[in-house]
């Protein structure tokens, strides 16, 4: 399910728009579920000096429904803290870093888990570091040991990955967008051109992941994993949200305070409805 920057209002609000939910069967785990939310489509990898990372004002989940109803029965919550090291400086790293705890990271971030299920809320792990942005080969030389450190296991066989990754997403926006083409039959548009090969548009941009591989027994209505897929239990559905809180008050000197409930700004739950479908004055 993909939708990047697919309304007016979350287009100019990159930290909270959803691009992409993934949902499978682990190929490592297969007693496991994996489940991908990504979000800040369109992240140039050369992002300085101020390169991409989650909202701290951002409620972010990963929600699951196992009832048919339509309403999560399990949401994973996920909530990030930005911490700034060295304030006197505006950059992002002052040294190569060699670890998720390394002094020459400069900007870092945290996040904290909950699962909420039947009205209660546990959390199931906080503190966890995200991985720094890939910058380059100076500053992150062994990137791959970074992001492999940033997966953290939680109790009840769960794992978690938050950060930076590739934009998986295929799609040739520059056609689509352009009076509705398709490149390899472009000759047969009312507008015609000689047909080619399709181009991914996505192609060296990023996004920033939430990953969470979770046993499937934890996911179901009878607590265990279904027998099979005519198993009533078998199926589940998953979407992502992110949300902000109602109202933020902003005085001169002081720290914003955001409060009130949280209100859903952007949902992803089924591949490019709002994007291609909705029409603009119902966006």
């Amino acid at each position: 399910m993909s939708s990047h920057r697919e309304a007016p209002e979350i287009a100019m609000d990159p930290v909270a728009d959803n691009t992409d939910v993934y949902a499978f069967v682990s190929p490592d785990a297969p007693d496991t579920v994996t489940m991908i939310a990504n979000f800040i489509p369109g992240q140039d990898p050369a992002g300085g000096p101020n390169f991409y990372r989650f909202g701290d004002d951002v409620l972010y989940s990963i929600n699951v429904c196992n009832t048919g109803s339509g309403d999560p029965d399990i949401s994973f919550q996920f909530r990030f803290t930005t911490t700034i090291q060295n304030p006197n400086t505006f950059l992002y790293n002052t040294g190569p870093i060699a670890s998720l705890t390394d002094n020459n990271w400069n900007l870092r971030q945290t996040y904290t888990v909950t699962r909420v299920k039947g009205g209660s809320a546990t959390v199931l792990g906080s503190d966890l570091s995200t991985p720094p942005c890939r910058i380059g080969p100076r500053s992150t030389p062994n990137y791959e040991n970074l992001a492999s450190a940033a997966i953290h296991t939680l109790n009840d066989g769960i794992k978690v990955f938050a950060g930076q990754r590739a934009d998986p997403f295929w799609v040739d926006l520059g056609s689509i967008f352009d009076l509705g083409d398709l490149r390899p039959f472009q000759n047969l548009h009312l507008i015609p051109m000689a047909a080619g090969n399709g181009v991914n548009e996505l192609q060296g941009f990023n996004v920033h992941s939430i990953a969470i591989q979770v046993p499937i027994a934890q996911l179901t209505t009878s607590g265990a994993k279904p027998s099979g897929v005519t198993d009533s239990a078998a199926t589940v559905g998953v979407w992502a949200t992110a949300s902000r809180q109602q109202s933020t008050v902003r005085n001169l000197g002081y720290a914003a305070q955001d409060m009130g409930p949280w209100l859903q700004i952007s949902r992803v739950g089924n591949p490019l409805v709002n994007e291609v479908l909705i029409p603009l004055s119902m966006k």
